[in-house]
């Protein structure tokens, strides 16, 4: 398990396969809010924080299967 206080601002995201998914902006409680920059829609999406599987350096990677928000 990883401490949510471990995730900083600017950290990119990525999935199981290591792909870029996105920039953490922040969190707020139990989810991750995403920039805005990387979606295609210019909102923020927000992924949980079950959805996580390790932290490894800057980068969050996220847990296989993990679906990500519409506008990704």
């Amino acid at each position: 398990m990883f401490e949510k206080m471990r995730i900083k601002e600017h950290m990119e995201i990525a999935d199981a396969a290591g792909q870029h998914v996105g920039t953490v902006d922040e969190v707020e409680g139990e989810r991750i809010k995403l920039t805005k920059s990387d979606s295609t829609d210019s909102m923020h999406h927000y992924l949980d924080l079950d959805s996580v599987d390790r932290i490894e350096e800057n980068r969050v990677v996220l847990k296989e299967g993990t679906v990500l928000p519409q506008g990704l």
